[in-house]
């Protein structure tokens, strides 16, 4: 098969680059995912490349004459990354490993999947090296191990072969199904970041619930997350139709839904969605904010729409230990975010996030019910609800709101009162008015006075006190009650004075489930 690899790489320098380093001493073979995306006419952002000689030698000269990044992925195994990053801020990556064996079909052999272990040689760029027929199980949508060990050698292959599946559409061939099914008990031999890492990779794709579905089917889900397992069978009382677990992959497919319709566009709906028009008709005017919000990672590594996922699937993990039934049948989870946060922050810290991705995941569980209480009772939120909001959840106060859209949906269904739904869409689009239109008014006004005007003026001395008198006046502010420097000034005094301002009323309801 002739190919060309011009137009391949983001930047065209990257091929030449590469190329200078081969010569018939130092072979080096383009390999793997990017040759497949090749032949599907996919953009690729990863590269892997395979050198017969010194690997992490030639990833250091590359990394240095195109000015980019470069570290060791693993020393023993002579793996190097180089990172580049394009001008709109997004980064591919070249990685570089040595070969294994004396040929390069020994290490293609050696790969996961057959549509994976297919080579150019860079010194005979006129076509591809593909011993196990690949390109035939590309054309057939077949995805079929390289080998009878081929999960044996690296039991993370197991969640690769489902998100290829799924981003692919490719049905996995029968005898490779058998042989990921008994490695599943493997896979904790194999470090829990390259887990995660692939883990994640399937989060950031697409039909995230059918792969959290066939994840659980064969056994694997019990070995990354064994507390969902105390999910299953956990039933709930209206206005819940569903148990908790099939609650949570309900969740999660309606979540996918309103994140693409939301994010992306109407048109990456299928069919009519009576529902979905409702939010795009109520939010879709966010669709650009959201773009942004969502392209801004809290960990370079990771996307924030995986990040989004993860806390979808830990959202109710709480429940199984908080469940009562009351005397008159119904079933509450009183305190279930509370102790699902704390949960969440174990998994995710075995998970090894990052702290800051730990902090939101963490939060987001234990505040996922904030957006539900303030829908129950009315369908205005007051400003100074909107600011308490914001303090405590800052930017991730954006992604509960489409969590919980997706909660409600997955609680009551299709057939979820219109006056519910709409009720719940117009507390979210309060919120990201706010967030996204009137930040300045009603979440971060400018300061009036600061806590050398409160020590001069009321002759107060350095402490916990200035603050608590600080935040009363701004809150006071972004409700709308003071404007005034003189306004700031009254109100420290009355408090000061104990008349303290009132409080205002936050409709943040009693609903517990």
């Amino acid at each position: 098969m002739l190919i060309t690899l011009d137009g391949l790489f983001p930047d065209a320098a990257v091929h030449q680059v590469v190329r200078r380093q081969a010569h018939p001493n130092q072979r080096i073979y383009l390999v793997g995912g990017c040759i497949r995306d090749l032949l599907l006419g996919h953009p690729s952002h990863d590269f892997d490349f395979v050198v017969s000689g010194d690997a992490i030698h030639v990833a250091r000269q590359i990394a240095r004459e195109l000015n980019a990044a470069f570290y060791v992925l693993d020393d023993e195994r002579k793996t190097a990354r180089v990172i580049m990053q394009k001008s709109s801020g997004e980064r591919y990556y070249l990685d570089f490993a040595r070969m294994r064996g004396f040929q390069i079909e020994q290490d293609l052999k050696a790969r996961d999947f057959t549509i994976n272990a297919m080579a150019i040689d860079l010194l005979q760029e006129d076509r591809i090296l593909d011993p196990l027929n690949g390109i035939l199980d590309l054309r057939k949508k077949y995805l079929r191990a390289c080998r009878e060990n081929s999960f044996e050698q690296d039991a993370v292959r197991v969640l690769r072969a489902i998100r290829f599946s799924l981003q692919l559409e490719f049905q996995i061939e029968k005898q490779t199904i058998d042989l990921l099914r008994s490695a599943v008990g493997l896979l904790p031999k194999c470090s829990m970041e390259r887990q995660r890492d692939e883990f994640f990779k399937m989060l950031s794709g697409r039909q995230i619930h059918t792969a959290i579905r066939l994840i659980d089917r064969v056994g694997a889900l019990d070995v990354l997350i064994p507390e969902l397992k105390q999910t299953k069978g956990v039933r709930q009382t209206t206005p819940h139709t569903l148990p908790v677990w099939e609650h949570t992959l309900e969740t999660l497919r309606w979540l996918e839904e309103l994140y693409d319709l939301l994010v992306f566009g109407p048109e990456f709906i299928k069919g009519e969605n009576l529902l979905a028009g409702m939010a795009s008709l109520g939010l879709g005017r966010y669709r650009s904010h959201l773009q942004t919000h969502f392209s801004t990672p809290v960990h370079a590594e990771r996307s924030l729409r995986g990040l989004l996922f993860f806390t979808a699937l830990l959202h109710d993990i709480g429940k199984p230990l908080t469940q009562e039934e009351q005397a008159d049948g119904r079933i509450r989870f009183l305190n279930h975010d509370h102790y699902g946060a704390e949960m969440a922050e174990k998994i995710a810290r075995r998970f090894a996030l990052s702290n800051p991705e730990i902090e939101r995941v963490t939060l987001l569980v234990k505040e996922h019910m904030r957006v539900h209480h303030l829908a129950s009772t009315s369908n205005e939120v007051s400003r100074r609800s909107i600011y308490r909001y914001f303090r405590r959840l800052e930017d991730s106060g954006v992604d509960l709101c489409l969590l919980s859209l997706a909660d409600t949906l997955a609680t009551y269904g299709i057939g979820i009162p219109p006056a519910r739904w709409e009720r719940e869409l117009t507390v979210c689009r309060q919120l990201l008015e706010a967030w996204f239109e009137k930040r300045a008014e009603t979440i971060s006004p400018p300061r009036l006075i600061n806590g050398d005007d409160l020590m001069r003026q009321f002759g107060l001395k350095p402490g916990p006190q200035l603050g608590r008198l600080l935040e009363n006046v701004r809150e006071a502010q972004a409700a709308g009650q003071i404007h005034t420097v003189n306004e700031a000034l009254n109100l420290v005094e009355l408090l000061l004075t104990d008349h303290p301002l009132g409080e205002g009323t936050e409709n943040h309801g009693i609903e517990d489930n």
